[in-house]
């Protein structure tokens, strides 16, 4: 088997494996962190979870897809590493930048829904001012 097709299939296989290891991490982990930031509402929590999720694999998936491809042939087992390391490097940091992306903007929510909370209501009126006669 020609080694190019070998550090292709290496590739595929640990590319999709932590794609799913860190979906599946942000997921159960994220759950908690939605119900706050949904107010306790887990049925919601759980549904924008779920499209967080689908919507994680397929950027992921799509850019390890996209990626697959080199214009280099490799002929030595040193070739294999070299072109591993760099095509799964690349991967892991389009995965961290995911991560932080969701992070950041889920922390953005819940700081807006904290503040929302944290708001005092008016203060009810404590006095009344009769209208001057030159109104």
């Amino acid at each position: 088997m020609d080694r190019t097709v070998i550090a292709y299939v290496i590739y595929l296989l640990v590319s999709i494996a932590l794609t799913v290891w860190v979906a599946r991490t942000l997921s159960s982990n994220g759950r908690v962190f939605l119900a706050d930031v949904l107010h306790g509402n887990e049925k919601l929590a759980d549904a924008v979870n779920h499209l967080l999720v689908v919507g994680f694999y397929l950027v992921n998936l799509g850019f390890v897809a996209l990626y697959l491809s080199g214009d280099e042939t490799i002929a030595d087992t040193r070739g294999v590493f070299e072109a591993l390391s760099t095509k799964l490097g690349v991967v892991l940091l389009v995965l961290g930048v995911m991560h932080l992306g969701n992070v950041y903007v889920l922390n953005r929510i819940r700081r807006r829904g904290v503040l929302e909370r944290e708001q005092l209501p008016p203060v009810a009126p404590q006095d009344w001012v009769a209208p001057s006669a030159g109104a």
